[in-house]
């Protein structure tokens, strides 16, 4: 100690720490601290103890729940001997006692170690059964497993890690709401009630006051949509508000108490717990089994578990893309599932796989998601202050221009991350974000995470390496069959078991695959101290209007959306040169395939002078299959490969529609252009008759070819919505070409035969062939048709304007069909709460 400053000795649960006047000293629940509390209730660096230079000052560090001296809540505060400070509660929550004199420190841990208790030594068992090595033993009920050595304290209103009460939030703001005013919210200076977020419509709504002394909210017309209870209003429309309504916009919420408006800002303090989840499947077997933990703000949580656990039918249940059959999930104490339309804006995933485009630049990528995401009225400006913002944060700004594809697989994580955080989530769920990573970048993505979580977020992390598990808050093990074997602080974990390793612990989970694990769990100690109490908090009581016929907004019109997938698109296209020469190449050489074709090799003598002879149905075969090919490999797979982009992007608000034609349309247009390669390279050193039936033959057949490239490009994505991986699609795609070749009615007759003929119908190619048939009068063309009686040509080749009409509206017709269909399987990738 300095000589004439005074001892400061902290005492806390039993401990004492002296403390020297040279440094400063830090509180909280980081595990690197040099006192460390492990209470949900206390942030994770919540304060600091120093020297100010005439006294000892504890400093507050924006903790979440607060710093207390005599029950008030302080920011900085000299303190002395005879203070005691509470931390993360007033009355109750971890109490530092401050004593003047250093003597019952003599032997008390230094300043620079940790205040964390040591985790418990479980005592070990006497006899295992079967003679088999302990660590290839279940743990058994018996074991007198010790607890920590205390209990952590329970919140205000709640257990410990489950969500407050909604009403006992105190508000961030405070408004009058007067008889005959309106109240008018949005992002725009003008408005009453300014709120700076990119999430709201410069004018989004307003209250009113209704003569009755009632009030309304009046949504203006938001991109982003106004929410009563969670539930959308009609857009433009506008609704009677009670007592308990809560109305959102944007990550704000508004509750009218008397003439008073409540604002309640959503900055990431928001709790999190799942109640009680169940999964059943066909069959009636449960892949989860009555999961419930909770967790408080700006928390860190990892979830491991075998395969086979759970893991992933968890992270869809609580992210509301699977909901649980039994069970809710609590956002703030919200239902998520009866509020998903509201608060899936607040909700960031990270799937495994990338989410975006590896083809652009990182800019690029997070612009064209920012322009999705944010309302149409936010301007070019305001997205790049926020995309640049998003980049600084986890240090990308130095890589904005490269590809993704360049990046590291790290880098590539953290790209993924930023698109998510565009929106300012206050809840982050990260799917197997490790996987495939070396253990540097293992770690650098954790130690990612844990700065998102100190940041003011929630963030739950599914993954397989045990690596970095200490960095996290709690941890969620999952047991084979979908149970809870434990959750808790990490540190305890191993103890709680009795192993060692982890991968004891999964080689006992695979060996013991029927022991009950989860009776083993809800028996302990751990359970009594982290899970026991998750009922104790009543869910937000709100009055829950039926399913209503109004869907949840999009923040983009539709028309808007569409060029922005369209641009992106082609975006993605142009950066891909190996698919622009790939898309030239081959209709070119399928066009110099039918080429080589002799021009007189038919078994009758040709027709007045023309090399189109006998020979053209054989010709017009192989263009026909060729475009069918070419096309459908265009589009075989653009949605399997985009499948996971379309998941989230879709539960955040993208229009189902507006996406499939983004792709109907580029993919048509390149169709076009490869429909014209083919038939101009076909048709160069042929003589085509002299006249067609409405225009020059020469661009009837090229309609029929590219209207058949349409076709053939729907059924392609026909195929890409049905697959579950793009190495199905292959296969899928040569069947289908051979099949066109086999029905087009030029290798044999089709016409006639009961049951091929009406399958043929189903056929594209069988519809533009008849359509270049009728064009070509190919039925008294081509061998042995030519020599057939009238009543038994084939009628789709009949040389008339109608049968050609007839042809070509069938051929799109099946186009549409394949369109509609590929609508409807798009919704088997959407959150199930979404789907109407």
């Amino acid at each position: 100690m300095g000589h004439g400053v005074p001892e400061l000795v902290l005492e806390l649960n039993g401990r004492t720490w002296t403390l020297d006047p040279s440094r400063p000293y830090t509180l909280g629940r980081d595990p690197g601290g040099d006192i460390v509390l492990d209470d949900a209730r206390v942030s994770w660096r919540h304060a600091t103890i120093s020297w100010g230079g005439r006294s000892w000052v504890i400093e507050d560090h924006g903790s979440t729940n607060g710093t207390f001296v005599q029950g008030q809540r302080i920011h900085q505060m000299e303190i002395g001997p005879g203070s005691s400070v509470h931390l993360g509660n007033s009355t109750d929550g971890p109490k530092v006692s401050v004593q003047g004199s250093a003597q019952a420190a003599a032997v008390a841990t230094p300043p620079q170690q940790h205040a964390q208790q040591a985790p418990p030594q479980h005592q070990q068992q006497a006899a295992w059964p079967q003679q088999q090595a302990p660590q290839q033993q279940p743990p058994q009920q018996a074991w007198n497993q010790q607890p920590p050595a205390q209990k952590v304290p329970q919140q205000q209103g709640g257990p410990a890690g489950a969500p407050p009460v909604y009403g006992d939030r105190s508000p961030t703001t405070f408004h009058q709401v007067a008889l005959g005013r309106v109240m008018r919210i949005g992002r725009a200076l003008e408005n009453e009630l300014v709120v700076s977020d990119l999430q709201v419509s410069r004018h989004h709504a307003e209250f009113h006051a209704t003569p009755d002394g009632r009030f309304e909210i009046r949504d203006l017309g938001s991109h982003n949509g106004t929410y009563v209870n969670g539930q959308p209003i009609a857009k433009g429309g506008s609704q009677l508000l009670g007592p308990n309504d809560i109305v959102g916009v944007g990550h704000s919420t508004f509750r009218l108490v008397g003439d008073r408006l409540e604002e309640f800002v959503d900055t990431g303090d928001v709790s999190f717990s799942a109640r009680h989840l169940t999964v059943t499947v066909d069959g009636g077997k449960q892949i989860l089994k009555d999961v419930s933990f909770g967790v408080p703000e700006k928390s860190l949580i990892a979830v491991i578990g075998p395969s086979g656990s759970g893991k992933s039918t968890l992270l869809k249940a609580l992210t509301g893309y699977r909901p649980a059959n039994q069970g809710d999930v609590l956002y703030d104490n919200r239902n998520l599932y009866k509020q998903f339309a509201e608060l899936r804006q607040r909700i960031g995933l990270v799937p495994q796989d990338d989410i975006l485009h590896k083809e652009l630049t990182v800019k690029k990528a997070l612009k064209y998601a920012a322009k999705l995401r944010f309302p149409a009225d936010t301007s070019e400006q305001e997205r790049e202050q926020r995309i640049d913002e998003v980049l600084r944060e986890l240090k990308l700004d130095i890589h904005k221009e490269k590809k993704v594809t360049s990046l590291s697989g790290g880098q590539r994580k953290r790209v993924s991350v930023a698109l998510e955080l565009l929106t300012k989530p206050s809840l982050i769920f990260l799917d197997e974000p490790t996987s495939g990573l070396d253990p540097g970048m293992d770690r650098d993505v954790m130690q990612l995470l844990r700065g998102l979580s100190d940041d003011g977020r929630t963030v739950l992390v599914v993954t397989h390496s045990v690596a970095e598990l200490a960095l996290c808050d709690k941890l969620l093990v999952m047991a084979p069959g979908g149970s809870v074997a434990y959750f808790g602080p990490p540190e305890e974990a191993l103890n709680f078991f009795g192993y060692e390793t982890w991968a004891d612990v999964f080689s006992a989970f695979e060996n013991y695959r029927d022991y009950d694990w989860a009776g083993r769990w809800k028996g302990s100690q751990h359970y009594q101290m982290y899970a026991a109490d998750i009922d104790a908090v009543a869910p937000q009581s709100v009055q829950m209007p039926p399913p209503a016929a109004v869907r949840p907004p999009k923040p983009q019109p539709w028309g808007s959306q569409l060029i922005t997938l369209i641009r992106r698109y082609c975006s993605v296209i142009a950066s891909d040169k190996g698919f622009i020469g790939l898309m030239v190449i081959l209709p070119a050489v399928l066009g110099l395939v039918s080429v080589v074709i002799p021009a007189d090799f038919g078994l009758a003598p040709p027709k007045p002078p023309s090399r189109f002879n006998g020979d053209a149905g054989t010709i017009m075969l192989i263009i026909a299959v060729g475009m069918c090919f070419s096309a459908a490999a265009n589009s075989v797979r653009e949605l399997i490969k985009e499948r996971v982009i379309y998941e989230r992007e879709r539960a955040t608000g993208l229009s189902r529609s507006a996406y499939l034609m983004s792709k109907v349309i580029v993919l048509g247009v390149i169709t076009a252009i490869q429909g014209i390669i083919i038939c101009g390279i076909g048709f160069a050193p042929r003589d085509l008759p002299a006249e067609g039936l409405l225009m020059p033959p020469a661009v009837e057949l090229c309609i029929s070819i590219i209207a058949l490239g349409f076709t053939s490009m729907m059924f392609g994505l026909v195929i890409s919505s049905l697959v579950k991986t793009s190495e199905k699609t292959m296969p899928l795609l040569v069947m289908f070409a051979i099949v066109q070749v086999v029905f087009t009615g030029v290798l044999f007759q089709i016409y006639g035969t009961l049951g091929l003929e009406q399958f043929a119908w189903l056929m594209p190619s069988r519809w533009a062939i008849g359509a270049a048939g009728a064009t070509l009068d190919l039925a008294h063309l081509m061998p042995p048709w030519d020599q057939q009686k009238p009543n038994d040509l084939d009628p789709l080749w009949e040389h008339s304007v109608g049968q050609w009409g007839i042809n070509l509206t069938i051929l799109i017709a099946l186009g549409v069909v394949c369109g509609f269909a590929v609508a409807r399987l798009l919704r088997r990738h959407e959150p199930e709460v979404m789907r109407k």
